[in-house]
């Protein structure tokens, strides 16, 4: 029996194939941005596939009457409603594990790019400048101490790449048994190098600020590929520039698109991505496949 679903965000097209050729399928992947049109959509569709940017919560959600399986193109779930859609029998489907690669090759490059601080030469070189002198003083990753704050299966694939580099790891995650930690602050003192690979909560929101961004060393690089909201990017930039932080790479922001004339402009040694650590064209093939899949096998159960 065939069933309706709603795609609002980008999915690869060989996967939405697959799912039109068992099921109606409505795909819009700019649907996002018209919200009266997305709210029309809803009705009648049993499916609804989505990636972060889709609020599927409140009113959106109640448009949503006929729902029965929502699928998450990538595995956090903060723009999701869980409690309201457990309350209604909604299957919540997230593509966990399939763009851990992506993240974690992600997390390896910046780490090497900014420690190493000699990839922003172009302009100077071309300008015959020659800055050897001070492009000398880079940092070599192996032999670094790797602090990953959270320890689940992003942050383990990371920890692995790191220690093929010659990096140490250190991990803090109070739900996983196998961290190393239990003391976050003395992760992040010990650390050359923290990557952040845990969810937005209440309990975390905020968990990176002025206080303990303070604790870390001087020259220790910061990486956040999971959510924005656990640093405070106010005080993360004013670290920059005081050159209390060696560098920090962000794909991820508290408001998304972030806005011009943010706090963070203009602050140095600092990279900034539009949330693409985890997608790239080999990760959005193995998401976009695995939802479709999951999604259609979900319908089948119904």
């Amino acid at each position: 029996m065939k069933r309706r679903v709603v795609i609002t965000e980008f999915m690869d097209q060989p996967a939405v194939e697959r799912l039109a050729g068992r099921h109606e399928v409505d795909y819009r992947p700019r649907l996002v941005d018209e919200p009266a049109a997305l709210a029309a959509a809803l009705p009648g569709a049993i499916a609804w596939i989505v990636r972060n940017r889709t609020a599927v919560r409140g009113e959106l959600l109640a448009a949503a009457t006929d729902v029965r399986v929502i699928g998450r193109l990538g595995v956090g779930l903060d723009n999701i409603d869980v409690d309201a859609c457990a309350a209604r029998g909604i299957e919540v489907i997230p593509a966990t594990g399939a763009n851990a690669e992506s993240v974690a090759e992600y997390v390896v490059s910046a780490a090497m790019v900014l420690l190493r601080n000699a990839f922003f030469s172009t302009r100077a070189v071309e300008a015959g400048t020659w800055p050897r002198q001070t492009l000398s003083q880079g940092r070599e990753a192996a032999g670094k101490v790797m602090g990953i704050v959270g320890y689940g299966n992003i942050g383990q694939l990371t920890a692995r790449k790191a220690e093929a580099l010659g990096m140490r790891v250190m991990s803090y995650d109070p739900q996983v048994a196998g961290a190393t930690t239990r003391d976050l602050d003395a992760l992040l003192a010990a650390s050359d190098v923290v990557s952040l690979h845990i969810p937005l909560t209440p309990q975390t929101r905020g968990l990176l600020g002025a206080e303990r961004l303070a604790r870390m060393k001087r020259d220790a690089v910061l990486i956040n590929t999971a959510r924005g909201g656990i640093v405070d990017e106010a005080a993360l930039a004013a670290m920059l520039r005081e050159g209390r932080l060696g560098g920090a790479a962000l794909d991820v922001f508290d408001s998304e698109p972030l806005a011009a004339g943010s706090a963070l402009a203009g602050a140095p040694r600092l990279l900034l991505t539009p949330h693409i650590a985890g997608v790239s064209v080999e990760s959005n093939e193995r998401v976009s496949a695995l939802i479709a899949d999951r999604v259609a096998e979900a319908l089948d159960r119904l």
